[in-house]
């Protein structure tokens, strides 16, 4: 089931209704789980014993964790590392492995059959494994009290509006909501009604509507012009920042209007300063997640420089093989490893309070989106062929085709760049807050009637439902 969807309208209504009728947290809480489950369950409701098992697994081990000292706590803590991981590497990365060990041992000359087992991969396995992988983790760091309500960790992990692709929500921030009483006076009904329209809008009128063209583009690139490539391209890095951002705005502003508060997932990366500011706007709730429980795990900057730029790798490394399953998702990881760790080179070699060069402060945004254009290259290909025949295209500009793609595209994402500074100011949402409310309210359906114009017919999944 998709935000999207119209099927999505009367089953959100029923919930957010029943939801606000009820009286007692308890009954409110079971009630959106099993909303939840039921949402889940739209795709495959199998996979439900995922959800189960992942909940159940960690519930014991935080408990146990906490009642626990010396090596019966490790051992719980490596129990819960073990399920999760566990079913994540099975479910994810079992034919990725075994083929290319068959890969490497043929290469080797010796014959072996890749994986004929075809497993299915999971919505959402990623988010909700990371997310009890952190409640382990954060109770045997001392961080966190565990909960001894099977109902509330139950709903944290299998909360519907970021169940299947985030934001990665932590229990410090989830858990005490769950505890608390929820009033509707304290909803901010029209802050969450303009996030979720502009999470509309990106997905279904901008997102949906560049996909075509990208994929068309990507499935035959030797047939283009340098000048499509490049439309490509950055279409492909609008479409992706539109989809997945637009899952979260949707996300977040469900969340709000059922009375629980999720994290910022997205702050303007495009407009990002340097890689490392980009790291700091783009999906928020995993880079933080990868710095806290693995980059700082394997010891972060504190054991000297080259022990820092191994560590750098490490985390963005495993940060594109938790994308896919795939070597050009490695290789993706390692750009951007390799990008942040000669921006840190370069801030280190700079004398304290020295300010860069004006130019540089102009230039450098353009070069950051420039070199996120180049990876997304190979998060989008779907294999190594692909990605070098686009890429002598939109770095060497050089290509053999001759067809073209619209060039409505360019001025499309001229005024979408525009509308993007805009919008980061904030200035137009604070406005739109402020208008009376029957302007509001017909303001409102004025621009969800038009967006349900630009929808298309067919609902395109997620880009992030594949991880």
């Amino acid at each position: 089931m998709l935000f999207t969807e119209f099927r999505f309208l009367p089953f959100f209504v029923m919930v957010f209704a029943i939801h606000w009728l009820l009286r007692g947290p308890r009954l409110r809480k079971t009630w959106l789980l099993l909303a939840s489950y039921a949402f889940y369950a739209a795709w495959d409701w199998r996979f439900l014993s995922l959800i189960w098992a992942s909940t159940l697994v960690d519930y014991v081990a935080g408990l146990r964790i906490y009642a626990s000292n010396g090596k019966a706590k490790v051992w719980w803590l490596r129990a819960s590392l073990f399920a999760n991981l566990g079913l994540l590497g099975f479910f994810k990365y079992w034919g990725f492995f075994v083929d290319s060990g068959a890969e490497f041992l043929s290469w080797m000359g010796i014959d072996m059959a890749g994986s004929s087992l075809e497993v299915i991969l999971p919505v959402g396995i990623s988010f909700f494994t990371f997310q009890t992988m952190s409640y382990s983790l954060d109770i045997y760091r001392g961080k966190l009290k565990p909960t001894r309500s099977p109902l509330d960790l139950a709903l944290f992990v299998g909360f519907f509006p970021q169940l299947v692709a985030g934001p990665i929500v932590r229990a410090a921030d989830f858990l005490p909501q769950l505890s608390a009483p929820r009033f509707w006076a304290d909803v901010r009904v029209r802050s969450a009604l303009i996030l979720f329209t502009a999470g509309f809008i990106k997905k279904a009128c901008i997102s949906d509507q560049l996909s075509p063209f990208v994929d068309q583009y990507f499935a035959n690139p030797d047939l283009y012009t340098v000048g499509a490539a490049w439309l490509a391209v950055v279409g492909y890095a609008v479409q992706i920042y539109c989809d997945f951002s637009g899952y979260s705005d949707m996300a977040i502003a469900l969340a709000a209007l059922l009375g629980y508060r999720l994290c910022l997932n997205f702050n303007f990366p495009y407009l990002a300063s340097d890689i490392r500011d980009f790291w700091r706007r783009w999906h928020i709730s995993l880079s933080t997640w990868l710095r806290d429980y693995l980059y700082i795990s394997l010891g972060g900057n504190r054991a000297g420089s080259f022990k820092t730029y191994r560590n750098l790798m490490l985390t963005m490394l495993l940060g594109g093989l938790w994308h896919g399953a795939a070597w050009t998702f490695v290789i993706w990881g390692a750009l951007h490893g390799v990008a942040l760790s000669v921006h840190r080179l370069w801030e280190s070699r700079r004398a304290p309070g020295q300010e860069p060069h004006a130019l540089m402060r102009a230039f450098s945004p353009i070069l950051t989106f420039w070199f996120v254009c180049f990876c997304w290259v190979f998060f989008r290909a779907g294999d190594f062929e692909t990605a070098t025949t686009v890429l002598r295209a939109f770095v060497w500009l050089d290509a053999d085709g001759m067809q073209t793609l619209p060039m409505m595209m360019a001025w499309v994402m001229i005024g979408l760049f525009v509308a993007h500074r805009i919008a980061a100011k904030g200035a137009f949402v604070k406005r739109l807050e402020s208008l009376p409310e029957p302007v509001f309210a017909a303001g409102l359906g004025a621009v969800f009637a038009i967006a349900l114009a630009f929808t298309s017919a067919d609902y395109q999944p997620f880009i992030y439902f594949q991880f």
